[in-house]
């Protein structure tokens, strides 16, 4: 384990990171490859694990020593290697997965965004448009499906893995109804709905996104009888009354966007309305690193931002919303309660 007495000089450190890309290329290889799903359980030699994923042993062990330097696999004194707890995250099987979200931030799209990073930081404005002639997700649907699709399956399963800490975090006690605005595929909704058996719940996005719904919560499913799919845009209207509204991780637009949609939430809650922001934050320390590197990765995209507590604070209350609280998620989200006053 490195300490303070063994971490490398800032010399050394800083050449490691300037190498940054190497560590995030190396991962995504691995992902690609299938290397954590071939590895299994017991340790196995490079040979071994070369033949059931169809390389080079020699280049293979290259690639799997440069991950074991981050505690990515482990390599045994008798050359075999090994899984850890963070290798088993890039298994497709593995409840906590993050093989596709380690896939969608190392995106072909990505290789050429990050080099105008000082582009982006000089105009404040993303490069992708620049880039590529049109908007972000324009580009990903029309040039890019294969990308599109690392993100369809990187969206679900962190939207699968947040929404049981978001269930488990909320007391909902009490109320009948709750709207997810901007709910994606309804994986919040569901969860909620199999913790209060008598409560409703709607789930609002746009057209294109809801036709992925869950099917539990679609016709036929053992929830839809108390489930209701909206499909809109929550900048333009939220044609949806309940007692409580979850937004979450899509207040990261201009300004105006994100004002504009929380004034819909309240005017459609109306006085007394509870409200439930959720977001990663840039100035919380346990997940700085990743939370800031994914607000650069907004910035270069679609221009958007994550924000600090004190901005987020600022924004709802800045819309009229009075804030309750605010409480860690998980390690990575926070959840603002917050009621509409009157």
């Amino acid at each position: 384990m490195t300490t303070a007495e063994t971490a490398p000089p800032p010399s050394m450190r800083l050449r490691e990171l300037v190498f940054g890309a190497a560590c995030a290329a190396a991962v995504r290889a691995a992902a690609r490859l299938g290397v954590a799903d071939a590895l299994g359980q017991a340790p196995m030699a490079v040979e071994d694990l070369a033949a059931a994923v169809k390389t080079e042993p020699r280049p293979l062990r290259r690639l799997l020593r440069a991950l074991s330097c981050y505690g990515v696999f482990a390599e045994r004194p008798d050359g075999m290697f090994a899984h850890t707890e963070m290798s088993k995250l890039l298994r497709e099987d593995d409840p906590n997965s993050l093989r596709y979200i380690s896939l969608w931030c190392t995106e072909p799209w990505t290789w050429d965004a990050w080099p105008r990073l000082d582009e982006a930081v000089r105009t404040g404005s993303n490069v992708v448009e620049d880039l590529y002639g049109k908007e972000f997700f324009e580009y990903l649907n029309e040039d890019a499906p294969e990308s599109a699709d690392v993100f369809n399956r990187a969206m679900t399963t962190s939207s699968e893995q947040s929404a049981r800490d978001v269930a488990a975090l909320l007391d909902l006690s009490g109320s009948k109804s709750v709207a997810d605005i901007g709910g994606g595929q309804g994986h919040v909704v569901a969860c909620l709905l199999d913790k209060y058996p008598s409560m409703h719940g709607s789930l609002l996005d746009l057209p294109r996104v809801v036709e992925n719904a869950v099917p539990r919560l679609r016709e036929g499913g053992d929830l839809a009888d108390r489930a209701r799919i909206v499909p809109g845009d929550v900048r333009a209207a939220i044609p949806v009354k309940a007692d409580v509204y979850i937004i979450k991780n899509i207040l990261e637009w201009d300004d105006e966007s994100t004002a504009r949609t929380l004034r819909n939430v309240i005017g459609a809650g109306g006085p007394g309305t509870r409200v439930v922001v959720i977001e990663n934050l840039v100035d919380d320390t346990p997940s700085m690193r990743f939370s800031t590197a994914m607000d650069l990765l907004l910035l270069l995209n679609v221009g958007g931002a994550k924000h600090t507590t004190e901005s987020m604070v600022s924004r709802l209350t800045a819309a009229g919303l009075v804030v309750d609280g605010m409480s860690p998620v998980n390690p990575y989200l926070h959840a603002f309660d917050c009621h509409v006053p009157g």
